[in-house]
């Protein structure tokens, strides 16, 4: 490649900025004359392979091409690309119940079945429908109606034993057949159906069956007194049997049923306790005390230079899905590692990169916990912690990733500043702005922030927690074992389909349409995505769903907004920062930036989503810091 001239002129340089990310990789495609760099475009493209490794070549090169597309320029008049210090920054989460159910003296069926029949409370002993016609007058009976028993015989045998004075309090059914059996009885009893393992109902046993009137929920079966007043149970039964009344709590219908002594039971993983290495000293915390206490014995060990858990336990199980996907991540890159002493000695599994854990966000969570002894997929909301962990690796340097990447585009490549600095350079460009200024990098694995003060100084961190751990916490306190469900749920706002032609958004307002809502979103929470509507399929209602998604981003994005800036503001004072631009993939969204905003603004911050040069929004920032300051150094 000659010299870094291009066809419009002996004083004109055309350069292109790449910002190689975690996820994307962006360009800036610039000008460079006397009057500094004129901005022609850019292009975005998702990041090839791991951050700093020499899979990133293809992509650098396709987002290089597309941006000088763009900006209809060609490869021929490129002078210099100009790349960022790539140091890759791994994450990873995992999240694990701090409690257990446990359940030594009772079986359960507590799903919501869309038409349970009857309503009311109905006490006594289970019996097969097929014995139903031997049972003795007086004696109050559960009938378990099985698999292949028709509605009307089903309805005609509890007629005929409630005729010979046979007490039919209630009935569980195996087929969606409870309000038809219900209309035809003479005497309505509470009926839940739908019950998929009815079979497995122990037959002779005390059982109590309640269904809710429509619009409530049932009362006395999601009361630990209540189950324990009608079953006679100890105080300590009583303890044992609080996680079945907990997982009923919001269904319309249940049942109950006390099994023989130890016919169920469960074992107990104890938590464990989580030790947080710090350069200066090392604490314990269990994981049971919860996220606040872990963070806050995390401010004690300051900075952080590992982090274990206990062998056996659910924390240490948690630190090892954590620590074994970052080592499978980097196992294929090649050793960088310039001369470790033999107290950093690297992993030889890792390529010869050390992993160790640089930070540690804990978040206060529910998951949903399959039931033992549910006989309809019950699940109960257990306290949980999700950790999310990040290392930085210490591979470098990047000058055989320029060398490649020169290679690939035959052209001069530099690399350039920081990576925080670079930022703060793009940032800057956003209208209103000035120094001090700081940025905070919402991206998906890791949250960045950096301060620039009126002199010049820049300071940055990395913190574990982003993106991904919010739609990990949406999905899992929702049930829906769907990420890009969870996912679409953290972007877009919510509706509820009142009608084949309008929905009522999440805000009270209602938005009508010319032609009629598909089918399977009627009556249903959706969400109103890029793509249309897309139906929730859960029982949760608008108002819960919405909860939890402003839950899980305030957990993990304004937490960690305010723990990173007061990492770099001078002594921890917010009040030294005079402005905050939030930048990356995450400042698109609809509520993030409003909430960041609204919990800095007591310190006198002005926050708000980046605008890039005016034109590109949160994106773009890095690359276009890049071009900036080679604009000022010497060409």
């Amino acid at each position: 490649m000659t010299a870094g001239r291009t066809a419009r002129g002996d004083t004109a340089t055309l350069v292109v900025g790449v910002d190689i990310g975690n996820s994307t990789t962006e360009a800036c495609v610039a000008e460079l004359g006397v009057d500094g760099p004129r901005y022609l475009g850019g292009a975005l493209a998702p990041t090839s392979g791991v951050k700093g490794t020499a899979e990133n070549v293809p992509g650098v090169v396709k987002v290089v091409h597309e941006a000088l597309s763009a900006a209809g320029r060609s490869a021929d008049e490129l002078a210099t690309v100009l790349v960022n210090e790539a140091t890759p920054v791994i994450s990873g989460l995992a999240m694990e119940t701090i409690t257990e159910t446990i359940i030594t003296e009772s079986t359960m069926i507590g799903h919501n079945p869309d038409t349970p029949g009857g309503a009311g409370l109905g006490v006594g002993t289970t019996v097969a429908f097929a014995e139903l016609a031997d049972c003795p007058p007086g004696e109050p009976v559960v009938c378990v109606v099985g698999a292949g028993v028709d509605f009307e015989d089903a309805a005609a045998g509890i007629d005929a034993a409630v005729a010979r004075g046979v007490a039919v309090t209630g009935a569980v059914v195996r087929a969606d057949d409870a309000n038809l059996i219900v209309n035809r009885l003479s005497t309505p009893i509470p009926v839940v159906d739908e019950v998929t393992l009815v079979e497995k109902v122990p037959l002779g046993m005390p059982a109590a069956v309640e269904v809710a009137e429509p619009g409530r929920t049932v009362r006395t079966l999601s009361n630990s007194y209540g189950i324990a007043t009608l079953f006679e149970l100890t105080p300590e039964q009583t303890r044992m049997v609080a996680p079945v009344a907990r997982a009923l709590v919001g269904n319309r219908s249940a049942v109950v049923v006390r099994t023989p002594h130890g016919d169920i039971a469960d074992r107990r993983i104890p938590a464990g306790t989580l030790t947080l290495i710090g350069e200066h000293s090392t604490l314990s915390v269990g994981v049971d005390a919860g996220a606040e206490e872990i963070m806050a014995t995390l401010r004690r060990v300051a900075p952080l230079s590992d982090a274990t858990g206990e062998s056996g336990t659910h924390v240490g199980g948690m630190l090892a899905a954590v620590r074994d996907a970052m080592t499978e991540t980097l196992a294929d890159a090649p050793d960088t590692h310039d001369s470790p002493d033999a107290h950093d000695a690297p992993d030889a599994r890792t390529g010869g990169q050390d992993v160790r854990i640089q930070d540690i966000l804990a978040v206060d969570t529910f998951v949903p916990q399959h039931v033992t002894g549910a006989l309809a997929g019950e699940f109960a909301l257990e306290n949980a912690v999700a950790l999310a962990a990040m290392v930085r690796t210490s591979r470098g340097p990047m000058e055989a990733l320029a060398e490649q990447i020169r290679a690939a585009l035959g052209t001069d490549v530099v690399v350039g500043g920081v990576e925080a600095d670079m930022a703060v350079l793009g940032a800057l460009t956003t209208p209103g702005t000035e120094r001090p200024v700081a940025i905070l990098d919402l991206g998906g694995g890791s949250t960045d922030a950096a301060l620039a003060m009126p002199g010049g100084d820049v300071t940055s961190v990395h913190l574990a927690g982003a993106g991904d751990l919010v739609t990990k916490l949406i999905d899992s306190e929702l049930g829906l074992e769907n990420r890009e469900l969870a996912e679409d749920i953290k972007r877009h706002p919510l509706a509820k389909s009142e009608s084949f032609f309008h929905v009522r958004m999440e805000d009270g307002t209602a938005r009508f349409f010319d032609e009629p809502l598909p089918a399977d979103a009627f009556a249903r929470v959706v969400v109103l995505g890029e793509e249309g509507m897309r139906p929730i399929p859960t029982r949760h209602s608008l108002e819960k769903i919405r909860q939890v998604r402003r839950s899980a981003k305030h957990k993990v994005f304004v937490v960690n907004a305010v723990r990173a800036l007061e990492r770099v503001a001078p002594g921890g004072n917010l009040r030294e920062i005079g402005f905050v631009v939030v930048l990356g993939g995450s400042a698109l969204d609809f509520e993030i930036p409003d909430l960041i905003a609204e919990a800095v603004a007591g310190s006198g911050i002005v926050c708000g989503t980046g605008n890039v040069r005016g034109s590109q929004g949160p994106r773009n920032a890095v690359a276009t810091g890049l071009v900036a300051e080679h604009a000022a150094g010497p060409r």
